[in-house]
């Protein structure tokens, strides 16, 4: 599940497999946990600039 969820914050997931997902976090506490962090890195994402990629 945990390989999932850079898909799910994009929304990137099929509805079906999102709802999967969805429903996981409600019970799953780490990956829960895991999904704070990978929200928090995909929220800076716009923050980049192609410059910021190259290097």
């Amino acid at each position: 599940m945990r390989q999932l969820l850079g898909a799910y914050v994009l929304d990137a997931l099929p509805a079906a497999e999102a709802h999967t997902v969805a429903r996981h976090l409600q019970s799953c506490d780490r990956c829960a946990a895991d999904y704070v962090e990978v929200a928090a890195a995909a929220a800076l994402l716009p923050l980049l600039s192609e410059e910021d990629l190259r290097e």
